[in-house]
């Protein structure tokens, strides 16, 4: 009789422990990444600061973005960005890239007031391009998911006026 409440309660144990094992792997979430999902083959910096020394170095513009993961715009900008081959090899290869969910100390990051999503970009002699906009005056520096034409052409003219300037 003893043995077989043993067994009995053994067998209990192991079942809920395989089921408390499953309910916290479910649990679970991906690691998280730097890239916080806006492309996962891109190098990104984890500090502005970092940003800034990278983008003097290498000469590349730093490229920031502002986002929220509670935030339905920072979302959807960043679900087309992620897919979009042009820019993930830009990205990659053309520019110094961070995202922020936070303000930096910088308030040239901040022109026109700290909303997101927003893009700024940075040259390499440590300006921030207030000049490259988006197409929105009441948020100069935000991109809709359907702007993203607009973003990959003022990529291109962050990397055009570098050329000019240095």
């Amino acid at each position: 009789m003893m043995l077989h409440s043993a067994s009995a309660l053994c067998l209990l144990l192991v079942t809920v422990s395989s089921n408390l094992a499953i309910a916290i792997r479910k649990e679970k979430r991906p690691p998280q990444t730097l890239s916080r999902g806006w492309g996962d083959d891109i190098t990104w910096v984890q500090t502005y600061e970092e940003g800034l020394f990278y983008a003097q170095k290498s000469k590349k513009p730093l490229m920031v973005i502002h986002h929220l993961e509670d935030c339905q715009y920072s979302q959807g900008l960043k679900r087309v960005f992620a897919q979009n081959e042009e820019i993930q090899e830009m990205a990659q290869n053309k520019f110094i890239m961070l995202n922020l969910m936070h303000e930096t100390t910088d308030k040239n990051l901040s022109p026109d007031g700290q909303y997101v999503p927003r893009i700024m970009f940075v040259d390499p002699s440590l300006t921030v391009r207030a000049d490259i906009t988006g197409r929105y005056s009441n948020r100069l520096y935000t991109y809709e998911p359907q702007d993203l034409p607009l973003l990959i052409d003022n990529m291109k003219k962050a990397l055009r006026l570098i050329q000019i300037e240095l």
